[in-house]
């Protein structure tokens, strides 16, 4: 059983509270999630952040092939932290914490994200030629939008 980690941090040149608004609302995953990928919340994201959120959306992360994605939000700390995890998607597992730190001139937000793929060996083989490339393209994407949005630091 091979668990993948994928660990990133971005410093904004904004507070700590505009950080976590932006964040913590799950509206605003769409702006940050690449078109192509026809990110859509089907419920769940009306109310802003709570431990036992479930927030159901539709993604269409590679091939067009269209896939329902459950996340549940399982840990909170206003203007810290939050955890949320896949219940139900395409992998095995998915943990994600975001983090948002208080930095000189700004934020530092940082995610880190545990997951296992499906399909035991035949998942491992992909991984690298497929999930991997696939996953670093999506976090590119969010720092470049979020420096879009929000100025580099």
């Amino acid at each position: 059983m091979k668990i993948y980690r994928l660990h990133k941090k971005q410093n904004l040149p904004i507070s700590k509270s505009q950080a976590w608004e932006f964040l913590s609302s799950p509206k605003n995953l769409k702006t940050i999630t690449p078109d192509y990928m026809g990110f859509n919340i089907l419920s769940g994201g009306d109310k802003p952040m709570f431990a036992g959120q479930i927030i159901q959306y539709i993604v269409t992360p590679v091939l067009g092939i269209k896939t329902k994605w459950v996340t549940e939000i399982t840990h909170v700390v206003d203007g810290e932290y939050f955890v949320d995890e896949q219940r139900f998607g395409p992998y095995a597992l998915w943990h994600h914490k975001h983090f948002i730190k208080e930095i000189d001139g700004g934020v530092e937000m940082e995610d880190i994200i545990d997951y296992k793929l499906p399909m035991g060996f035949l998942g491992q083989l992909v991984h690298p030629i497929l999930v991997k490339p696939k996953l670093e393209e999506i976090f590119n994407y969010r720092t470049n939008k979020l420096e879009e949005l929000f100025g580099k630091y």
